[in-house]
């Protein structure tokens, strides 16, 4: 896919998420998926741990929960961990998602030394073309299902996943909704909506345990709130979050502090400008350093410390662009809404349990 298809996918993901995707009445929609799938990351816990004291590897676990909702917001099956719905599928997407983090975290060098594409130096083509061949034929299956589906038992017959919006979309704007794209589209939130939030997950379970006190006064608060005899619920955690000031916002502020995506999105120049004293052209890649920024120590007091009470009166605002873990200006990351509530909740359950 050329930059103009990325350029028309990436307009056309956030036309879509401002229309539908991301909405708070969309999102609310889809509240049950999430509550089911921190659920079924405390079965799994219990279940391992029930008999005596178990080492369990989060990162799994974490991003088994994040790549479930994200899948189940899109086509309503679960793929990843225990009791999936289809078992071959499920095989298909597992390879699918291992060889496009394996591929996105390998250098090519290509990219620096021209004369090497001629060659197609350790086979990198080849790979980004078996998997785009793979992925076009496993989100293909899904769109052909979803689309014969809406055709025999009508729109409003079940929940209206996304891909039924984006198929709804295909019909009004057909030139604008092509399989290619919303197969791209599927892709990029799959790839950008589970990553991010597995490894914020990741890290907040390791700064808490290595921040007792912390953790222990965001269990009393949550005791306070929630009760003692009931799991978080994620209506409950986002009132929390916004409507009090608790040290769970704190902590959640804090852990965007340590971005997840250290570089954010790589944008491009459309006219001539200049940055920071530097003169760029247009069509330049441009990346912005929210790590640097994060730890400017000009604006924030002992940057590299995990410290929550940074945020103590600021109730999650600060200046702009000294803050921007999801990205600012025109074009922000337009799933931090979705993001917001995952980890709150599974930040907010983990506390409950440990």
């Amino acid at each position: 896919m050329g930059a103009a298809s990325y350029g028309l996918l990436w307009c056309n993901l956030c036309r879509l998420a401002e229309l539908d995707i991301f909405l708070t009445n969309r999102l609310n929609m889809f509240l049950g998926i999430r509550n089911d799938e921190v659920k079924f990351l405390l079965k799994n816990l219990y279940h391992r741990s029930c008999q005596s004291f178990t080492k369990v590897e989060m990162k799994s676990k974490l991003s088994e929960v994040s790549f479930n909702i994200i899948m189940r917001m899109v086509s309503g099956k679960r793929y990843f961990g225990e009791e999936v719905d289809d078992p071959e599928e499920s095989k298909c997407i597992l390879e699918i998602v291992r060889e496009i983090f394996d591929v996105s975290g390998a250098s090519n060098p290509g990219d620096f030394l021209p004369f090497l594409r001629w060659v197609d130096y350790k086979s990198y083509k080849k790979r980004i073309i078996r998997l785009h061949k793979i992925s076009d034929r496993f989100m293909q299956s899904l769109i052909d299902e979803h689309r014969n589906t809406r055709n025999s038992s009508g729109e409003g017959a079940r929940v209206k996943m996304i891909i039924d919006s984006m198929l709804s979309l295909q019909d009004s704007e057909p030139q604008y909704y092509t399989d290619e794209i919303i197969e791209g589209m599927i892709m990029t939130l799959l790839v950008a909506g589970t990553d991010t939030s597995s490894v914020t997950a990741e890290w907040a379970m390791s700064l808490l345990l290595n921040h007792p006190i912390v953790l222990k006064k965001a269990r009393a608060e949550l005791d306070h709130h929630v009760g003692h005899d009931r799991l978080a619920e994620e209506q409950w955690v986002m009132s929390l979050l916004l409507n009090h000031p608790v040290v769970l916002k704190k902590a959640r502020a804090e852990l965007d502090h340590h971005v997840a995506t250290p570089l954010l999105v790589p944008h491009e120049s459309s006219n001539y400008c200049t940055i920071g004293g530097y003169d760029v052209p247009p069509s330049t890649m441009l990346i912005v350093n929210a790590w640097t920024i994060h730890r400017d120590p000009k604006v924030w007091e002992d940057p590299e410390s995990f410290k929550p009470e940074r945020f103590e009166g600021l109730d999650g605002e600060v200046e702009e662009y000294n803050f921007i873990p999801f990205g600012q200006g025109r074009r922000p990351c337009p799933g931090a809404g979705l993001a917001n509530r995952v980890m709150g909740l599974t930040l907010a359950t983990l506390i409950q349990v440990l």
